[in-house]
């Protein structure tokens, strides 16, 4: 047996913010703001979804009335899922603060990572208390512990796509 050593395995740490601080310029009060407008999204989804479950449940002699104690966790990362995890890799509300999210060697995440990524967020924030989020003030990339963990980095939109366009 061979070790297999292609290109795909060469994979190098592409954000610097000591040679491209703009990358992570103002990155960590524009999550804040990101953070309340999906916080808004998901509570609007969950609202509409509890509609027709309410629906399902009538459907259903009231069997489907169950799916109310797990309607939060499913919206919000089925949300979170297919908009992180998805092709401009940010939720609407990361895009609305010009922020977006790539794996530490600059690929975009995929929807499980945008899924464990959620759910990382709301155990660290609910077992080590929100004092866990100083953790960024120390980050050079302004990265939180669950950021950390799964190496993604949030960064600004717009001049990540003009460092893409530098190197090539």
């Amino acid at each position: 047996m061979s070790v297999e050593t292609s290109s795909q395995y060469d994979r190098q740490d592409v954000f610097d913010a000591a040679l491209h601080p703009d990358l992570f310029s103002g990155v960590r009060s524009r999550r804040i703001f990101a953070f309340f407008i999906d916080v808004i999204a998901i509570a609007l989804l969950t609202l509409v979804a509890g509609v027709l479950v309410f629906v399902l449940g009538v459907f259903t002699l009231g069997l489907g009335f169950l799916l109310y104690a797990i309607l939060p966790t499913a919206v919000a990362l089925i949300y979170v899922a297919f908009t992180l995890g998805g092709p401009q890799s940010s939720t609407p509300g990361m895009r609305a603060m010009g922020l977006e999210m790539r794996l530490w060697y600059g690929d975009r995440p995929y929807p499980l990572l945008a899924a464990v990524h959620a759910i990382l967020f709301w155990f660290s924030i609910s077992l080590l208390t929100p004092l866990v989020l100083l953790v960024s003030l120390f980050s050079d990339r302004k990265r939180l512990l669950h950021d950390m963990v799964l190496g993604v980095v949030v960064m600004n939109s717009a001049y990540y796509r003009e460092y893409v366009a530098g190197k090539a």
